[in-house]
C-alpha cells in the first residue's frame, strides 16, 4: 500500500487550504535542461499537488497526487520524474512501497527534492506534515538499491538528487 485512506483524507484537508503544494516550479530551469539533455518531453509530477511545474513548462506533462482528486489515477512510465517536496510526506511504513513504484515508472532520470527538516504545517491529528525527518544519508540508503545517483547537491534542510533506475527489477528491490 502506498497511502492509507486515513492519511490520504488528512492530505486532501491540507490541499484544499490552497497554499500546499505549490514548490513544484522552482526546479522548472533544472527540468528543461534535463528534458534538452534527453531530447524529451515525457515528465512525471509525481506528488503534483498545485501542478506548478505544469504551469511553469511550455509542454504537457503527466501531473499524478493520489490526493487530488483528478489526478488520483495510477500514471504511466516517463522519462523524467519528478518528485519534488514528496517523499518526507510519506508514511514511514509506505516508503518501501512508493520507492518501488518511483523504480516502475522511471524510464532514465528520477529527480528527488527531499526536505530534511520539520515543515512549517501541521497535519489535522497533529503531526508535523513532514512524517519522515531524516538525514540526507539515510535517504540514500532507502534510494540505492533501486537507483543509481548521478548528482546530489545539499542544501541547509534538505537535498536534491538526480538518479537513474538500476538493473534491479521491483521484484528484486523487495526482497
Amino acid at each position: 500500500m502506498r497511502i492509507t485512506e486515513e492519511y490520504r483524507q488528512l492530505q486532501k484537508q491540507l490541499h484544499a487550504q490552497g497554499n500546499y503544494g505549490k514548490s513544484g516550479a522552482k526546479h522548472s530551469e533544472r527540468i528543461m535542461e534535463l528534458c534538452k539533455k534527453l531530447q524529451s518531453k515525457d515528465v512525471l509530477d509525481y506528488g503534483a499537488g498545485q501542478q506548478t511545474l505544469q504551469k511553469s513548462l511550455p509542454f504537457p506533462i503527466q501531473n499524478y497526487d493520489p490526493c487530488i482528486h483528478g489526478l488520483d489515477i495510477d500514471p504511466v512510465p516517463a522519462d523524467i520524474v519528478v518528485c519534488s517536496d514528496v517523499m518526507e510526506h510519506i508514511e514511514p511504513a509506505c516508503l518501501s512501497k512508493v520507492l518501488d513504484h518511483l523504480h516502475v515508472l522511471t524510464k532514465k532520470i528520477l529527480f528527488l527534492d527531499i526536505s530534511t527538516r520539520a515543515a512549517q504545517k501541521y497535519l489535522a491529528d497533529g503531526r508535523n506534515a513532514h512524517l519522515i525527518q531524516q538525514h540526507h544519508m539515510w535517504w540514500l540508503n532507502q534510494i540505492w538499491p533501486r537507483f543509481d545517483p548521478h548528482s546530489l547537491q545539499t542544501y541547509n534542510g534538505g537535498f536534491v538528487l538526480v538518479a537513474t533506475p538500476n538493473e534491479l527489477s521491483s521484484e528484486q528491490v523487495r526482497t
